[in-house]
Parts: C-alpha cells; sequence; structure tokens
C-alpha cells in the first residue's frame, strides 16, 4: 500500500478532511462538526479531527492504513500556546506518523498563492486577512474572535441583526423584515424569546442567521441592506491595510484571494465586496480559482514529505 497523508480544514461550521496518495491524488473527500478550537476546548476539537480522520479512511476502505502525514488547518490556533495544545493532544491520539498544526488561514493561502505574494480574505464564522508581501514578509489583520472582532463574518452579521430586530422592536428604529424572518429562523414566537436564543448561541449559530440577512437584504429590506454594505466597508477595510502595510498603497498590483462560507462565489457579500474592491482597493485583482484550505493543508502534508504538487 503507497503512503497517504490527509489534510484538514478545520472551522467554526465544519471540519473536511482529504485523503491523498504520495502525489497528491485525491482518495477521498469528507466532511464531519465543527473543530474550530475555543479557549478550555481543544480537547474536543482533537477528538472531532480524530473522528473525521477515522470517516475518511473508512470512505476509502483504509481504516488499516495509518497516514504518514495529518496536516491540520484549524481555526483558533492562531497563537503558539493553542497551536501546541493541540499538537500535544492529536499527538496522543497517534493517528499518524507526523502531525502538523497550521491556522486555518495559513493553509488557504497556500492554496491561494504558493510561496508567492498576495492578500488571502477569509469571512465564515469568523474573518480575518493574511498575506505576504513580494519580499516574503508576512502581515494579518483582524483574526480577533468572536468577542473582540470578526467584523464582516457570518457571526458579526448574525449578531449585529439581532440587535436590528430588537432596537425595531422598541421603536428605535424603523421596522425591517429582519424581525420575521430572524423569528422564523430562530423558531421563536417574539422578540423577547430572542434573549435566551442568543445567550446560548455560540458563534456558529449566529452565523447562520447571516444567509438570512441576505436574502433579506435581496428582497429590498433598507435595514438589511444598510448590514450588509457595512459588512462589506469593514472587510475592505482589512484588505485596505494589508495592502499599505505590505504592498506600499493600496494602487500596486495585489492578488487577492477571497474565501470561506461568506464569501463562496456568487453570494451576495462577495459580490457586493468586488465591487467595492475596484474603487477602494484599485489594485486588488481578485483570483477566480476558488480557494480550498483542505487542498491547501494536503499540499502542506506532501511537502513534510518532500513531494510538490503543482
Amino acid at each position: 500500500m503507497s503512503s497517504i497523508v490527509i489534510g484538514i480544514d478545520g472551522g467554526g461550521t465544519k471540519t473536511r478532511a482529504i485523503v491523498a496518495d504520495a502525489d497528491g491524488k485525491w482518495i477521498a473527500d469528507v466532511v464531519g462538526p465543527a473543530s474550530a478550537v475555543r479557549p478550555g476546548k481543544v480537547e474536543h476539537s482533537a477528538e472531532v479531527i480524530a473522528q473525521t480522520v477515522q470517516d475518511a479512511l473508512a470512505a476509502c476502505g483504509m481504516t488499516n492504513v495509518r497516514p504518514r502525514v495529518l496536516c491540520v488547518g484549524v481555526a483558533g490556533v492562531g497563537r503558539e500556546p493553542a497551536r501546541e495544545a493541540l499538537w500535544q493532544a492529536l499527538l496522543a491520539r497517534d493517528i499518524a506518523d507526523d502531525v502538523v498544526i497550521h491556522a486555518d488561514f495559513t493553509v488557504a493561502l497556500d492554496d491561494a498563492f504558493g510561496d508567492g505574494p498576495g492578500i488571502l480574505l477569509i469571512s465564515g464564522t469568523g474573518s480575518v486577512a493574511f498575506g505576504r508581501s513580494p519580499a516574503g514578509s508576512g502581515g494579518r489583520a483582524g483574526g480577533w474572535g468572536p468577542v473582540m472582532g470578526d467584523e464582516g463574518s457570518g457571526a458579526w452579521i448574525g449578531r449585529r441583526a439581532l440587535g436590528i430586530v430588537c432596537a425595531a422592536s422598541d421603536g428605535r428604529e424603523p421596522e425591517t423584515a429582519l424581525t420575521g424572518a430572524i423569528l422564523t429562523a430562530t423558531q421563536t414566537n417574539d422578540v423577547t424569546q430572542l434573549v435566551d436564543w442568543a445567550g446560548n448561541a455560540p458563534p456558529s449559530q449566529l452565523a447562520t442567521l447571516a444567509p438570512i440577512v441576505m436574502s433579506v437584504a435581496d428582497a429590498g429590506d433598507l435595514r438589511a441592506n444598510s448590514l450588509v454594505t457595512l459588512a462589506v466597508e469593514e472587510l475592505v477595510l482589512h484588505v485596505r491595510a494589508l495592502a499599505r502595510s505590505l504592498f506600499v498603497d493600496e494602487r500596486a498590483a495585489i492578488p487577492v484571494a477571497l474565501t470561506g462560507g461568506m464569501l463562496s462565489r456568487g453570494t451576495t457579500l462577495r459580490k457586493r465586496l468586488e465591487h467595492r474592491l475596484r474603487s477602494a482597493v484599485p489594485g486588488a485583482q481578485v483570483l477566480t480559482r476558488e480557494v480550498d484550505p483542505a487542498r491547501g493543508a494536503v499540499h502542506g502534508a506532501l511537502r513534510m514529505m518532500g513531494t510538490t504538487v503543482s
């Protein structure tokens, strides 16, 4: 049996595992539950990743094959203590010969630009931008988590939408179609019940409200549209900050890649963001190729083995 590797993309909504052979050919592609690392929840993340690995091996009939390298790109390990803790937790589960842990945006950056320059903007449950200058230096904007940051992300949009609905209910804002849409989505009967719902909702659940906001905005609701516009502006600021720090200014030719559930091709947020970038960051050259962080993780695993894939 030839050597195999596994690449993992672990986010706040789902975990994706790709099994590939030593030449980079995909053998299996499996999706599991969320595995983003939250404070005090490293063991849970490790367990989800380990189970997704087992599911991926089972999907291709390789439960008796030990992966040479497991490369994990996961949200929540942008700082060394969290990365080290997850690495130790996965080593203890003994599921591969070698385990390497990267932040989720690192494997996405690898898939988007390889070793070249560019700016990667991610908006899913959370948000962050990461870039590499033509000279090879790196930079980051955002990624401060659901309490202090994640502007323009699904969870941020969901939280702001709840605030709008509450403000509309007591007359601080005009009526909005968001009220009925969010009550339906949360299966609540009135706005007061949203207090308990929101209090128990993790970021991933708040993010489920973002598509509702987009739908209501597309239907013409002014308040929903203003929230989408604000989200776009927040995301543009991420790109512009890195354009200035890594590429001198926003008029320089800058490869830009967009990824994350909120920025999938054809989504309202992506279309509006691409339009706004043309004026806010004139040098931005948005890549048409979809970014696949799990594919980037596979490339990272193959690199550990001394293999490169074009």
